[in-house]
């Protein structure tokens, strides 16, 4: 009997009817805004600061070494985590990772 709420259009449409009816409950409750100022409701929220125009530039330039240096680090934790240790041409190959790394992330900082 209780089946057709597991159907998705209507277990849809029942959530979607929660939502609505949770939204209108929360601008019940909201500020109204005074009169003569415009709808600081529908604003984007820039801490209290009121931007004409964007101002920031950011530079990404030092970023990218950085999340390539962890990058590296991470695979090359994962690969050598993973190693057998009674497989020893897996520890060689693994090793031979690890120093290509090595020679790899000295260059990348070499600066």
């Amino acid at each position: 009997m209780n089946q057709w709420l597991l159907w998705p259009p209507v277990a849809f449409l029942l959530i979607l009817a929660l939502a609505l009816l949770k939204l209108k409950g929360v601008s019940l409750l909201s500020c109204p805004d005074k009169k003569g100022q415009t709808g600081g409701q529908l604003k984007a929220y820039s801490c209290g600061e009121t931007m004409e125009e964007n101002r920031a530039q950011p530079d990404y330039s030092e970023f990218f070494p950085f999340a390539f240096f962890f990058t590296i680090m991470h695979v090359l934790a994962l690969v050598v985590a993973t190693v057998p240790v009674h497989d020893w041409p897996a520890v060689q190959i693994a090793a031979g990772y690890l120093i290509c790394s090595a020679i790899g992330l000295f260059i990348l900082f070499r600066r």
